[in-house]
């Protein structure tokens, strides 16, 4: 069962992984457009910085969630590598147990915004509610709240050996 759910999980990452490099790359070539055209063409428009926030939060939630997930967040480790091993193990679950709580605390309460405003409509986007941009919080808290279980049932993904999908080795 845990090899199945680290594998559901694997599938989940990339996805992940994808979507934040997009949103990335699509707010990086949307802030130019938006700064040219106001300074350059001297008419502002109204839809590059509405899309770049979007594409920031959603970069920042669902990133955040790929990069605990690799162990690539940032980890001030100067007091957990002087303590017993028992003890950073300790001090190793209490982190995970806060991030949870910390997940669980946006994914509630952004879930409550993106609902309350869901029939919000956004007045550069016609077609989208202000519901909806909000919808990569509760989306990136729920992705970080799964791998956080990953990482409890299954350890960390950093320190499993890959297995390739249809390998045969």
């Amino acid at each position: 069962m845990a090899e199945r759910y680290s594998l559901l999980m694997d599938i989940l990452y990339r996805i992940s992984m994808w979507i934040a490099g997009i949103a990335l790359l699509i707010m990086v070539a949307i802030i130019p457009l938006g700064i040219f055209a106001r300074y350059v063409m001297n008419s502002a428009l109204s839809w590059p910085e509405p899309i770049a926030i979007i594409c920031m939060v959603t970069f920042t939630f669902v990133g955040a969630a790929v990069s605990y997930r690799a162990g690539s967040h940032i980890a001030v480790s100067m007091v957990t590598d002087r303590l017993s091993e028992r003890a950073r193990k300790i001090c190793f679950v209490v982190a995970d147990l806060m991030l949870m709580a910390i997940s669980l605390f946006i994914f509630w309460y952004s879930s409550a915004l993106c609902a309350e405003l869901w029939e919000q409509p956004v007045a550069e986007f016609p077609f989208f509610t202000a519901g909806e941009t909000y919808l990569p919080l509760p989306i990136g808290s729920a992705i970080t709240l799964l791998f956080i279980l990953e990482k409890m049932l299954c350890g960390a993904q950093y320190h499993r050996s890959v297995v390739m999908v249809g390998s045969s080795g």
